[in-house]
């Protein structure tokens, strides 16, 4: 029986490059060409492709990517590794070409696309030369597919697009929008006539669809299967999340025991006072589980897959905002005023956390699938007692023994002495 929690020393050294690649190279990038990826100055575009060029030959480009998809194939397990040091900085994912909404978008177009559509778009956007949002949830129905209306009627050579999107993150700057119709799943550019972006949100658009006209080939995989690929989408999306999630609670809690160290109140330092120490020692054990968790749920995808692996995909969803949601509030306080500010990552993290527990499906959904998930597995008892009654427990041993006290007297009558003594009911 392999029970294994340690990294194999080749792959540790892949991950000791990327931390200190990330920590002496992004990080410097971010502060001062923010977004740097995105810049259209041949300039700035040289710096990122000189840093692209060294993960590349590391072979840890698009490493969300499965190796029968055309990626590493390094899997989920060691991805959720790598995740935990790229998610510390802003800009690593999209440095690293695997940064949401496109590594989702991507692998939809790796899996159900024709050779074609993956000329025309799936190389492109590995190479960074396109972008796309993913344009699902609608004003009315949020992310329940069954209350959407956004749908594509056949019209000769092309197809016809009307409805209403609603966060759609990114849209605004996206080339492509992968939008979920109610039937089927369509890649729409974005300056296609009738794509309508509302003034606001301006982060997460609200999008029109009026009569958006585009070609048979847009379908993306088989008519009436949007459902299918947004399962596989937000599966893996879900628990990459995750993934990045531990990253910003180490941060957070590194920040917290630095500042714990280095502040005084009342004739000692802060780490002295128990207060602090609760929420350090709260904080480390929260981290610690949903790690755990993450990983072990990560393992079990590779083993299987992640329709399998669904029931522990929604836990993790929603136990990573509520960890981050607690542990960057712990680290806020500790930080005191300085932690409400814009001056370091914390007042931002804390605002994200119940965000989280919204996007890819609110965390009251999630918690509702796993419960009926988890209750099948079980079954009713019979009668008035649960399994667990212990009167009904002991006649049960009782019968089981019966056989040997038939044959020894002695035996039965040290049974029936021990039940004479045991205390009564209360």
């Amino acid at each position: 029986m392999a029970w294994e929690f340690s990294t194999e020393p080749t792959f540790q050294k892949k991950l000791d490059w990327v931390d200190e690649f990330c920590r002496e190279e992004i990080e410097p990038l971010e502060y001062v060409f923010p977004h740097a990826v995105r810049w259209k100055d041949p300039k700035v575009k040289g710096l990122v492709k000189s840093l692209q060029d060294q993960i590349k030959e590391q072979g840890l480009w698009a490493i969300f990517l499965d190796a029968e998809l055309g990626g590493p194939g390094y899997g989920q397990l060691s991805l959720g590794l790598l995740n935990e040091i790229i998610g510390r900085y802003p800009s690593a994912p999209q440095m690293f070409g695997a940064a949401a909404p496109d590594t989702g978008n991507m692998e939809l177009l790796a899996a159900y696309g024709t050779e074609e559509q993956k000329d025309r778009w799936l190389t492109p956007m590995l190479n960074q030369e396109m972008w796309s949002a993913y344009s699902m949830t609608e004003p009315q129905g949020g992310s329940d597919p069954n209350l959407f209306k956004t749908s594509a009627i056949r019209d000769g050579d092309e197809w016809v697009i009307n409805g209403e999107k609603w966060f759609t993150s990114a849209g605004r700057v996206a080339d492509l929008l992968f939008v979920m119709c109610t039937n089927g799943m369509f890649v729409v550019p974005r300056k296609t006539p009738g794509v309508e972006i509302m003034p606001e949100p301006r982060n997460h658009n609200h999008i029109v669809y009026r009569d958006v006209r585009v070609p048979l080939d847009h379908l993306l995989g088989p008519e009436d299967g949007a459902k299918v690929l947004a399962q596989r989408r937000l599966g893996g999306g879900r628990i990459h999340h995750a993934m990045r999630t531990i990253a910003r609670c180490k941060l957070a809690f590194d920040m917290m025991c630095e500042r714990a160290l280095s502040r005084e109140s009342h004739g000692k330092i802060i780490g002295e006072h128990q207060m602090v120490q609760e929420r350090i020692a709260d904080s480390y054990a929260a981290i610690q589980m949903l790690r755990l968790f993450v990983l072990e749920t990560a393992w079990k995808i590779d083993q299987s897959s992640t329709q399998a692996t669904r029931t522990d995909i929604a836990a993790v969803k929603y136990s990573m905002a509520k960890v981050l949601r607690e542990v960057s509030y712990n680290a806020l306080h500790i930080l005191g005023s300085l932690g409400t500010t814009d001056l370091t990552p914390l007042q931002a993290m804390y605002a994200s956390a119940p965000s989280m527990g919204i996007a890819d499906g609110v965390d009251e959904v999630h918690k509702a699938t796993v419960a009926r998930n988890v209750l099948k597995g079980y079954r009713p008892h019979t009668g008035y007692w649960p399994t667990e009654y212990f009167p009904a427990k002991r006649e049960k041993a009782r019968q089981k023994f019966e056989p040997l006290f038939q044959k020894d007297p002695e035996l039965r009558a040290l049974a029936d002495a021990y039940e004479r003594s045991r205390p009564g009911p209360e």
